[in-house]
């Protein structure tokens, strides 16, 4: 997929008729308050005099709450802001996030009318009954014909999925991705679930009727998800919540996270334990024993590859005693690597 900026609007909570047992919105959109329409060409201003790269395409996304629940009023001043700037070709697309069961053909004719190019639901999983039990006042039949009406109207189809909800398994999980997918969306966010201050899940931790995922199963997880989509050719934009000012370690003072598998290089762990999969089963696929190989990657991998703070380098010594050295050639395709054996432990024995 293309390389995009996003220029990100946040309007919490605005839109959405109740409180999910997971969620605080103003928390986790890191906005305290209700936007202006001052503060959404400020905003968008900022974001355009601070892009580095001018010619690259721009987006403008409206993020939190349920968009399409929003006063028609507010929507409308909201959009022909967005709508502008896209109409002056300074922009050239305009999102909205939104609820399932907050999607029909008049919002979508509103919403085509002011130029919105994708629609992202939030799904977070398709097992009813998970549904109900975080209170998400929705349910998959809504997903379903609202992503039919989406496609239908000419948006690109988005969905918001998440791992780790109260009673969900993996098996509900890799289930969900598998409903989602037979949609057609076109992207997709997976979000681990964190406990947030003020949430009705934090009473639930805090009671134990509540067990968050541990950053090991939510990286097993959300691996065999984004392998899935991929194998879909489903594009995954997002894999853990954005960092915010509250939305950090759960052990610094100001954070806002109670618990759950929290991260702030949360993707890059995903990515990284498939990348060490692949280079573990090259090695092993050798009739020799190695002692030392070169992998050569695109430059775009490389942080994947190495992994975070080094970690898939210093496992590959720590488990398999083999040194790993990295040549970056930007002639490799980005996904793609060969590895040339430097040394066997055999050459030890000829010496």
């Amino acid at each position: 997929m293309k390389k995009q900026y996003i220029i990100p609007i946040f309007v919490p909570h605005l839109g959405c008729p109740n409180n999910c047992t997971f969620c605080n919105q103003k928390t986790i959109s890191g906005q305290q308050k209700q936007i202006t329409e001052k503060e959404v060409v400020d905003t968008i201003e900022y974001y355009l005099k601070n892009f580095k790269e001018k010619e690259i395409e721009k987006e403008i996304a409206f993020f939190g709450g349920s968009f399409t629940g929003i006063e028609k009023n507010i929507q409308k001043s909201l959009l022909k802001i967005a709508y502008s700037y896209k109409k002056a070709g300074i922009i050239q697309g305009i999102r909205i996030s939104t609820r399932p069961d907050y999607i029909d053909k008049d919002n979508l004719k509103m919403l085509k009318h002011y130029g919105v190019t994708t629609i992202e639901l939030g799904v977070q999983s398709t097992n009813n009954y998970i549904l109900e039990k975080c209170k998400r006042g929705h349910n998959f039949e809504d997903v379903k014909n609202a992503s039919k009406l989406i496609r239908r109207y000419g948006f690109i189809l988005g969905h918001q999925m998440m791992v780790g909800l109260p009673e969900s398994t993996r098996k509900d999980e890799l289930k969900t991705a598998k409903d989602l997918a037979k949609l057609k969306p076109k992207i997709v966010r997976i979000y681990p679930v964190l406990v947030i201050k003020g949430t009705e899940l934090e009473e639930e931790f805090k009671r134990g009727d509540y067990e968050p995922l541990k950053l090991t199963q939510a990286i097993e997880t959300c691996k065999d998800l984004l392998l899935f989509f991929e194998r879909q050719k489903i594009n995954v934009i997002r894999i853990g919540l954005q960092n915010t000012d509250v939305i950090i370690n759960p052990e610094k003072e100001k954070s806002e996270v109670v618990a759950g598998p929290y991260h702030e290089c949360f993707r890059q762990l995903v990515e990284s334990a498939i990348w060490y999969e692949r280079i573990v089963e090259k090695i092993k696929s050798f009739n020799v024993r190695v002692k030392e190989i070169e992998i050569k990657i695109n430059p775009k991998d490389a942080n994947y590859v190495i992994g975070y703070k080094r970690e898939n380098i210093e496992n590959l010594k720590k488990m398999y005693n083999v040194i790993a050295k990295i040549v970056q050639d930007t002639k490799m395709r980005k996904g793609k690597f060969k590895i040339a054996i430097l040394k066997k432990y055999t050459d030890f024995l000829d010496e």
